[in-house]
């Protein structure tokens, strides 16, 4: 536990990084929405970090063969957490997730060939070991990608389960591991089916035909796939972010959360501290129903339509905190443990730099609104450098997961298949940056200083705020006896703000943005494009 001097210095820091401020103005035409309403109260569970999605190919080459590794990562934590959480001198962040590791023939490895053998390119099990061991000494927790809807052709499961039909044993274990229907039977609405050649079956292939569907209602798939999880587990790993959920059962979402609250019911009474997170890409509604059995991903406020980018865009900031609200007292109904999983792009979408520019300070706001709020935000790998990469017209995933810009001698490069042209990346990367006040990297840590100085953000009691007449909206929130209130103002005008509406408020403990802000007496000055912290 720290000393009481050590987070006065941490507070202190904090401050003076925050009123070196970032250059830039705009304005806004204003409009008028509700008066202040502070009605319910949801607290959200003590386990919210800040998490850094790596697509591991693409992050940190150690070895000179152009692909980003394990042990590209390891030499690369300093960049990440330093495991000393008052020197500020790293980005800060509380979590790695690892897009998958295991063995594949694709750049991507979301098609697992061996869930037991990391990828040769990507390194060894020791590797991983010695990741593990490292991010655990500075308090890191470390996740898995853990994609088990389906696997890949030359998987040796599809490899059994083909051998099995041709030689038509119905006896064989395997015979039943994948999805699939004979010829002359009805195949199944909806669904992608692809002949097995030597045999009169068609396997289900919803992704791809290179990547057949397990068969949950196989008793031996759901315990091989817990053996996997075991596995890893053992090793020391915190969790696991599961790869489209809700394509378990293809089309039939209580047969597939059904698949899941055995899964993690039977994980998590062996292993209590297990952290999961799931893709369920789909509205509210959809996600509400695999919330009581696991947290998942918030797709209403990502991405370029999402509220993050039009709130960030001088919207309407109570707009987006009494989602918040609502969204919380929801999926806390579902499940007590429920927790906010917030992001605004990852390795599936298009970069938020390119939709939310840096120049314009929407980048910046759009930071504020996610990282300075409840649960567990996840930023995506160099979106703390505001990198580019977009699908663009050849329509490839592979423009989206850029080789990581360093501005040192890494040699990491792009995935195959790219097309993204390298005149529209960034020119300055992360060791540039990180020598630079006025960079993103900069802001980026000062953000996730500012949330950890007051943890009450990210795990108290939220309750969304209006100021009658403006843009600005924001949230109180109570942790263990302590209250803060978090405002954010998007428009590119200043605004004046009596805050006793909101309760006693008497400090400014932090304010991050394009402007300024000032407390004198209950008025807050606050800047545009830019969020205060008072207690």
């Amino acid at each position: 536990m720290r000393t009481l001097p050590k987070q006065i210095a941490a507070l202190l820091l904090v401050f003076l990084l925050l009123t070196l401020g970032c250059g830039g103005k705009s304005s806004s035409k204003e409009y008028a929405i509700k008066d202040p309403k502070l009605t319910g109260a949801v607290k959200a569970p003590d386990n919210a970090r800040v998490f850094y999605e790596i697509f591991v190919g693409s992050f940190s080459d150690s070895n000179g063969d152009g692909v980003g590794d394990l042990r590209g990562i390891i030499n690369r934590m300093d960049y990440l957490n330093d495991g000393d959480p008052d020197s500020g001198k790293s980005l800060g962040i509380e979590g790695i997730w690892l897009t998958p590791v295991f063995l594949s023939n694709s750049y991507h490895k979301y098609d697992v060939s061996d869930y037991y053998q990391i990828d040769p390119k990507f390194g060894t099990q020791e590797d991983l070991d010695e990741l593990i061991a490292l991010c655990h000494a500075r308090d890191v927790k470390l996740i898995l990608d853990l994609p088990i809807n389906h696997t890949a052709r030359d998987c040796d499961w599809f490899r059994s389960f083909s051998d099995a039909h041709r030689r038509e044993d119905p006896s064989d274990p395997f015979y039943d591991f994948y999805c699939y229907y004979t010829e002359g039977e009805t195949a199944p609405a909806g669904r992608t089916f692809t002949s097995l050649y030597g045999t009169d079956i068609y396997y289900e292939c919803n992704f791809s035909g290179d990547m057949p569907e397990l068969n949950f209602d196989s008793p031996a798939v759901r315990e091989a796939v817990l053996q996997v999880a075991r596995f890893y587990l053992d090793r020391g790993i915190d969790g696991f972010r599961f790869d489209a959920a809700k394509y378990a059962y293809f089309g039939d979402h209580d047969s597939s959360v059904a698949f899941w609250e055995e899964y993690l019911d039977t994980l998590r009474a062996e292993y209590p501290g297990l952290y999961t997170v799931a893709e369920v890409w789909d509205g509210d509604g959809i996600t509400a129903r695999y919330y009581p059995v696991m947290n998942c991903f918030d797709f209403t406020t990502s991405q370029s339509e999402g509220l993050f980018a039009a709130t960030a865009k001088k919207g309407n900031a109570s707009a987006l905190t009494k989602y918040v609200e609502s969204y919380l007292k929801s999926i806390a109904g579902k499940n007590p443990d429920a927790m906010f999983v917030p992001f605004i792009a990852n390795h599936d979408t298009d970069r938020a730099a390119g939709y939310l520019t840096v120049s314009s300070g929407y980048m910046q706001m759009a930071a504020n609104l996610y990282i300075l709020g409840p649960g567990s935000p996840f930023i995506y790998y160099g979106e703390e450098l505001g990198m580019r990469g977009s699908r663009g017209g050849a329509n490839t995933d592979a423009n989206r997961r850029l080789a990581m810009v360093w501005g040192d001698d890494d040699t990491v490069r792009d995935p195959v298949g790219t097309t993204y042209s390298a005149d529209n990346q960034i020119r300055n990367g992360a060791v540039q940056q990180m020598a630079d006040e006025t960079s993103l990297y900069t802001y980026y840590k000062k953000l996730i200083m500012i949330r950890k100085a007051n943890p009450a953000i990210a795990r108290g009691e939220y309750h969304a705020v209006a100021v009658d007449g403006t843009k600005v909206g924001g949230f109180t929130a109570t942790y263990e006896g302590k209250t803060v209130l978090v405002l954010h103002n998007p428009s590119g005008s200043s605004q004046t703000i009596d805050v006793k509406a909101f309760g006693n408020f008497t400090e400014l403990r932090a304010f991050i943005g394009i402007e300024d802000a000032s407390l004198s007496g209950t008025t807050l000055t606050l800047g545009g494009q830019t969020s205060a912290v008072l207690g």
